[in-house]
């Protein structure tokens, strides 16, 4: 492939000198404006085509269902084998990432231009893999647009330190002491975060209640959804339960369950676990803090997203997703494979605000999972609370 952009992105690792002290936040002097943010990245770091999508779109997909096609073709399913599919699951799950990735870019309208292509690519992909596309969309960008807010903010929105959620929360790892408690944390996000963010709003912002992305209406909060999307959201949910029927339809055929779980839920809970990992470690850590209204700014919040280091495998295979997310924030519409390059004007024009942390990505998960609980007020946003983690 001649293209360079189909190559992992180049290293965007900031020098030493820029990278973030975890330990010691740096407290921006100055926040810049969006249009001073733009200016800073190269003007054609904002144009995408398809004709350099496409291709990145084919590679996820030849291997996710090479993969599938080789398991279903050679791996007998006795129970014997169960290393084996285990092994499939996480490859799957892993090559599956990168479709789950394409769809996130076209519901940000960085996949190409034209907004009917980039929603049917959008929606046929996410619905396969189980994801409501347009009630996310929604959803989503809310995330955007309120990143690291408080209150306003959605998806891993930590709980306040004084209130009843953040009281428990306390009083839980207190309970079990931080290492079992982090252990839980881990586990419950990985394996369960997705579908409850769902199905419940778990981790979404306490301003907007109780929401369901399937069901945008009593006994649900319907402030997530209002207006046309309400519609939106049915037609998301249609395309899940079509994927739903598709999946039943395949046990009937084969007479069991067994093919079905072998070849698709595995790797499906193995994608679910690398968008949790994702999205947690992009906005959480013990110094990124939370802002109230009158501290917060889209460019501050902006700002609290952080990259980590995934290796190059890992960024070809899901598009920079963790390596370039700081960008991604700053304007969504940068395609992937220019997000490197952008990546690298940030940290060069603002170097006090732009974060990277070097920990390799478990150490992190696990320092997340352990002290990154509840937060409290402080002389610079709100921030996790120290509650004496070992």
């Amino acid at each position: 492939m001649a293209d360079s952009g189909l190559r992992a992105a180049a290293d965007v690792r900031p020098t030493a000198s820029n990278q973030v002290d975890v330990d010691l936040p740096q407290v921006p002097t100055g926040v810049p404006s969006t249009s001073e943010v733009k200016a800073a990245i190269p003007a054609h770091c904002f144009q995408r085509r398809f004709s350099r999508s496409a291709p990145y779109a084919a590679m996820s997909f030849v291997l996710t269902f090479g993969t599938a096609f080789l398991a279903w073709r050679f791996l007998p399913l006795h129970w014997t084998w169960i290393p084996m599919w285990v092994l499939y699951a996480l490859v799957a799950g892993t090559f599956s990432t990168g479709l789950w990735v394409i769809a996130h870019e076209c519901g940000h309208r960085a996949f190409c231009q034209g907004t009917r292509l980039q929603d049917t690519i959008g929606f046929v992909l996410h619905s396969a893999l189980l994801v409501p596309y347009f009630s996310w969309q929604r959803s989503h960008a809310i995330h955007h647009g309120k990143t690291n807010h408080l209150t306003e903010g959605e998806t891993h929105v930590p709980a306040r330190i004084d209130t009843k959620k953040g009281d428990r929360m306390v009083s839980t790892q207190a309970r079990l002491g931080p290492r079992t408690h982090g252990a839980l944390t881990m586990a419950g996000r990985l394996i369960a975060g997705w579908p409850l963010y769902l199905l419940v709003g778990a981790t979404g912002g306490p301003e907007r209640g109780t929401t369901n992305h399937f069901w945008p209406a009593r006994p649900f909060s319907a402030a997530l959804f209002p207006n046309r999307w309400a519609q939106k959201v049915r037609w998301s949910a249609g395309g899940v339960l079509t994927t739903i029927a598709l999946l039943g339809a395949w046990v009937v055929a084969t007479g069991s369950l067994w093919p079905v779980i072998a070849l698709y839920v595995g790797p499906y809970l193995v994608c679910n676990m690398w968008l949790v990992a994702y999205t947690w470690l992009q906005h959480t850590d013990e110094d990124i803090p939370h802002y109230a209204d009158e501290d917060w700014s889209f460019v501050r919040g902006a700002f609290c997203s952080v990259d980590r280091p995934y290796g190059r495998v890992i960024d070809l295979l899901h598009h920079n997703i963790g390596s370039t997310h700081v960008a991604h924030h700053l304007d969504a519409k940068i395609p992937h494979y220019l997000a490197g390059e952008a990546t690298r004007a940030i940290a060069e024009a603002f170097p006090d605000l732009y974060r990277y942390d070097p920990t390799p990505v478990p150490l992190a998960l696990w320092r997340v999972a352990r002290n990154c609980h509840v937060v409290e007020p402080t002389s610079n946003g709100w921030r996790f609370a120290d509650l004496g983690q070992t």
